[in-house]
């Protein structure tokens, strides 16, 4: 790419904007040239505005320490500094998907780490290596919108990409009924161990919204277009509990699994290691160069080994075996602000970006 796509984030002081920012450092593609948030952080330089509350392992990176933060709700001016934006503003269900509707109206492609919109019919919900065909509906999703380059992009839920790229390495077989409990780290509410004390050697077994997105939101991925919109798989059935743990970064999840074929252990560990999807064809920057790993270990996978496997991109597998009431069970491991949520997000765009859909104004 001879020139880099100016980028700029919305939500950029939050836990998942700052995860935004590390990532694109340095990244061959795309440079944060735009920073908006809240009015409360309009008008202070990013540094400022952060304070104290930089969450992320690495340094805040020196090119965006000054950068004036912009106020979210100035649309307008916010798109006119940028040829796409990611989307992680903390506001109600209903503002979101106004402000990400109005960004798009500017012709401003919003590629979206929130919720707002995965069930918006023509928006894609893609996880690339799965389902990057979804992007194909941005064609009617522009007609609505009554826009020629702007549209709305999202990434799915971080609790399922731990467990959702398997139904799609193994659709062949036909899984048919999933059993899921989620083992969710603390950052997925946005929190450090410090932000949140009483985590420390406690589990709490609720987590707003989330057995739902884990329920659901693998059929979105797995559905088809038909007739402009997205319609879900019907199959497999999943039920899902999903657990708050004392861990900073990683969802682990554990699954039983039935099949509508009777495949073997050997045949379902070959397809999760061979799996790959555009991404890897493609070569794009932040894609895994393999996506899913299995572990042949009896401890594996782990937070503390694991959850950086491929930058943070790749998808840990282990303990696949047989059951005594489902076909099989296993453990899957992902990174939750990695995979799950800001890189999710930037190998969405490089897959748009890839295919034409996101280009320089």
């Amino acid at each position: 790419m001879d020139q880099k796509l100016r980028v700029g984030i919305l939500g950029a002081t939050g836990m998942v904007g700052q995860r935004f920012i590390a990532l694109l450092e340095n990244h061959p593609w795309f440079e944060v040239v735009t920073v908006a948030a809240s009015p409360r952080s309009a008008g202070k330089t990013y540094e400022e505005a952060v304070g104290g509350r930089w969450k992320m392992d690495t340094p805040m990176p020196e090119g965006v320490k000054k950068l004036v933060v912009l106020n979210v709700n100035d649309v307008e001016h916010v798109a006119s500094t940028v040829d796409f934006v990611f989307s992680a503003v903390d506001m109600g269900k209903e503002e979101i998907k106004a402000i990400e509707e109005a960004y798009a109206k500017t012709e401003t492609p919003v590629v979206s780490n929130n919720s707002a919109h995965r069930w918006t019919p023509d928006v894609p919900m893609v996880v690339p290596e799965i389902n990057a065909d979804h992007f194909d509906v941005i064609v009617d999703q522009r007609k609505r919108l009554g826009t020629t380059r702007g549209f709305i992009a999202v990434k799915p839920n971080c609790s399922i990409q731990s467990y959702a790229p398997c139904l799609a390495a193994w659709r062949e077989f036909g899984p048919k009924e999933l059993v899921v409990t989620t083992y969710q780290a603390i950052s997925g509410a946005g929190k450090t161990f410090k932000d949140w004390p009483e985590m420390e050697g406690n589990i709490i077994p609720f987590i707003g919204g989330e057995e739902e997105k884990s329920e659901q939101e693998p059929l979105r991925v797995l559905g088809k277009i038909e007739n402009g919109e997205i319609v879900k798989a019907e199959l497999p059935k999943i039920t899902c509990q999903c657990v708050r743990v004392p861990v900073l970064n990683g969802h682990t999840a554990a699954v039983f699994i039935n099949f509508e074929k009777k495949p073997a252990k050997e045949q379902l560990i070959e397809k999760l290691t061979s799996f790959k999807g555009f991404p890897q064809e493609a070569e794009l920057p932040s894609a895994p160069k393999q996506f899913i790993q299995y572990l042949e270990e009896d401890n594996r996978p782990q937070v503390t080994l694991d959850v950086d496997y491929e930058k943070g991109m790749g998808v840990s597998i282990g303990r696949l075996r047989e059951d005594s009431m489902y076909d099989f069970k296993f453990i899957g491991l992902s990174h939750n602000t990695v995979r799950g949520a800001a890189g999710g997000a930037v190998l969405c765009a490089e897959a748009l970006t890839a295919k034409g859909y996101i280009a320089k104004k």
